[in-house]
């Protein structure tokens, strides 16, 4: 189990059988779908009727035409039974697809939603949750869901039906006789009872353990490399080998269950069999029954238990559902993050020609609320300006970037683009001024081009190709890569290098061509001869453009035009390098150590 604070997917959650607060939740996504379910309710209905008319039309075929010889009203009969079957068959299919449909289309439904809610959580929600528990609530939940509206809510109804007019036959019939079979029913209702406290708790317990093994399978498959390079395969093995075990005890535990379950109801069934015999057989020979009111009684008395078995396992169907439920709209109640007004509605005021690109006013942040990482950072970049920030791992650096390009929020302070709070954009237009080229680069299993526009409408191969060229990437593509630009990139680039990784990334900011660069310590996972190749790329990428860049090596910032220097989270030296380096402080000390690195190697 996990139990995180502040929006965090909880595993451990009691779902109830039946939650109307959750169902009132649940309607809207079956509102477009109505139609459908009203047609696969009315199917379900007269598949009860179908099922009540077969005993029925038994019971005249061996009171009415087999004493009496009449042999055209018994095919006559005999040809009712027939359509009754096919009529069944018929209504089954109708329904079963109706229902199995609608369930794909309202899970299509509520996945998009999901995924449209996670696309616009705020990146500290993905600091809490692991994506395989995430994956969880997109994938198995949902489909504890789909079974509620599959095989649950409209299916009871039949049930339901089915039982209570089985019941007013057995009445109708025979109501002497009824009794006897309504005799047993306290033992089923027994049974049923513990069978669902039991198995309710398996159910929690496999959804628990199947939402651990996702997050544990994501993590460790992803850090595989780092696993074998140190050596970690048995035990990882022996740790996933535990969580699996967890989930095999559960199931094994709700089989055990289910297969205890039947049997008795079988019994119970059998039993119900027996005392019809017995006591519909005295009432035969005494003449107050018929042998068709037996043998019918017998048919409704086998399907009496059916429906009854079926409910039981519906509310298990419930239980998962209401549990799962609660899970993925726990998710939905998660508060989006704040996005600016609506882009439709939003123009972008004239901002005064003295405002700076970008200016910090004494923000202040703190990743858990407690421990600070930035306190009271105050700066600004001028239009066309180059401003670099240099500091110690854990200074704070690439946090200044999150905070400015809204990822998070700060604690305290401001955060000026062009004039104006960062909080009065529309998210899109950040993205649109903005450009970044992150230290880690991610690229998607798609083709080179494909990675480089994003999908992008307006960027088209010409774009794509320049871009290439001028950051001098284009030769490895076009002439180490068999497709060249329709090259498929393995999953996250695995079969391209760091430093051709780091060229696509600057080719991707080429292309978008961005007002104002971010650049996050975009050469310190490069050698020395690719970042050499990129050096003149980086010119013409920064031309005409702010640039706000983060860096380890003096190569990148030295064209800035002012320094920024962080220690522990707040700003101890800004200026010139010239004047830094006079200064004989930190970014002197930096310097230095950068130096007998260069030299070193």
């Amino acid at each position: 189990m996990i139990h995180l604070d502040g929006g965090s997917l909880e595993d451990d959650v009691k779902g109830k059988i039946y939650d109307h607060r959750l169902m009132r939740r649940l309607v809207p996504f079956l509102r477009p779908h109505t139609l459908r379910l009203s047609a696969a309710l009315v199917l379900i209905l007269g598949e009860s009727a179908l099922t009540l008319a077969f005993p029925y039309l038994t019971m005249v075929a061996i009171d009415r035409y087999i004493p009496t010889g009449d042999r055209v009203g018994l095919l006559l009969l005999a040809a009712a039974l027939l359509g009754v079957i096919i009529a069944q068959v018929l209504t089954q299919f109708c329904e079963t697809w109706i229902l199995q449909t609608t369930g794909q289309l309202i899970m299509q439904d509520l996945r998009k939603r999901l995924f449209g809610h996670f696309s616009r959580m705020p990146v500290s929600y993905y600091d809490r949750n692991p994506v395989g528990k995430i994956m969880t609530r997109l994938t198995s939940d949902v489909d504890a869901l789909n079974e509620l509206f599959t095989s649950g809510l409209i299916s009871i109804v039949g049930d339901i039906c089915t039982l209570l007019g089985i019941v007013g036959m057995l009445l109708y019939l025979n109501w002497r006789l009824a009794l006897v079979v309504f005799a047993v029913v306290p033992l089923v209702f027994v049974a049923t009872e513990m069978f669902r406290r039991r198995v309710r708790i398996s159910f929690r317990m496999i959804r628990a353990a199947v939402s651990r093994m996702n997050g544990f399978l994501q993590e460790y498959l992803t850090g595989m490399p780092v696993v074998q390079l140190f050596g970690q395969e048995n035990r990882s093995a022996a740790k996933f080998t535990g969580i699996n075990r967890q989930h095999l005890d559960a199931f094994q535990q709700t089989v055990f269950y289910f297969a205890v379950f039947y049997p008795v109801i079988e019994v119970i069934g059998a039993l119900a069999t027996a005392l019809i015999l017995l006591h519909g057989g005295f009432q035969v020979m005494a003449g107050m029954l018929t042998l068709g009111q037996m043998v019918a009684f017998l048919q409704y008395g086998r399907r009496f238990f059916e429906p009854i078995s079926d409910m039981s396992e519906k509310f298990n169907i419930f239980q998962s559902a209401m549990a799962a439920a609660e899970r993925v709209f726990a998710v939905l109640d998660v508060e989006e993050e704040r996005r600016g007004p609506p882009s439709a509605l939003w123009s972008a005021p004239p901002a005064p020609k003295s405002a700076p690109a970008i200016e910090f006013r004494q923000v202040s942040f703190s990743y858990d609320g407690e421990k600070p990482v930035l306190e009271d950072i105050s700066f600004k970049v001028n239009r066309r300006e180059r401003v670099a920030i240099v500091g110690p791992t854990g200074s704070g650096k690439t946090t200044i970037i999150n905070l400015l390009l809204r990822l998070y929020r700060p604690a305290s302070g401001e955060i000026l683009l062009d004039g104006l709070n960062v909080e009065e954009y529309p998210e899109s237009e950040i993205r649109r001024r903005i450009g970044l080229v992150a230290q880690d680069i991610f690229l998607f299993s798609t083709s080179i081009s494909e990675n480089i526009t994003l999908g992008h409408p307006e960027i088209g191969q010409d774009r794509v190709e320049e871009a290439c060229r001028q950051t001098y990437v284009h030769d490895f593509i076009s002439k180490e890569l068999a497709l060249g630009y329709a090259h498929k990139v393995a999953e996250r680039g695995a079969d391209l290098s760091q430093g051709q990784r780091q060229l696509l990334s600057f080719a991707r900011a080429l292309a978008y061509a961005r007002p104002l660069l971010v650049l996050d310590e975009a050469t310190s996972s490069v050698d020395i001869h690719t970042e050499r190749l990129i050096q003149s790329g980086m010119e013409r990428l920064l031309h005409g453009r702010t640039a706000l860049i983060i860096a380890h090596r003096l190569s990148t910032i030295e064209s800035a035009d002012r320094i920024i220097v962080l220690h522990k989270g707040r700003i101890r030296e800004e200026g010139r390098e010239e004047e830094l380096l006079a200064r004989r402080g930190l970014y002197y000390k930096f310097h230095r150590l950068q130096s007998v690195a260069t030299a070193a190697r």
